[in-house]
């Protein structure tokens, strides 16, 4: 996988948020993936259950804007970005890893009370 496939993905998981499209979270992301969102969280495992933890994400009107250039390395790339729902904006660096067909088999987020601001 190339590192302009690997930014592609971050841009339509923005896109997702923008649009609150489930279906674009279900292209995504593989059969199989796992997400720890913020890590050291509870994970959801498997499809659906990414998909009910991004229903509530995308329900809730957040939007995301990239606060900084995608890192790709090996299967991975990592991302900086706001989340921002009402009056509340969080900073988040995201980390996706990808399976041999392109889809994120692994995505954890890194935040904590520290990086929320009202």
């Amino acid at each position: 996988m190339q590192a302009s496939d690997k930014i592609a993905v971050v841009h339509k998981y923005v896109e997702a948020f923008d649009k609150a499209d489930i279906t674009i979270i279900r292209e995504i992301y593989a059969a199989d993936a796992r997400v720890e969102d913020p890590v050291g969280t509870d994970a959801h495992e498997g499809i659906e259950a990414v998909c009910a933890f991004y229903a509530g994400a995308l329900g809730s009107g957040a939007k995301l804007a990239l606060t900084g250039e995608p890192r790709c390395a090996g299967n991975a790339v990592a991302f900086p970005f706001q989340a921002r729902s009402g009056a509340l904006t969080v900073d988040i660096i995201d980390v996706f890893e990808f399976n041999e067909h392109g889809k994120i088999s692994s995505m954890k987020a890194y935040w904590g009370a520290e990086n929320m601001k009202t």
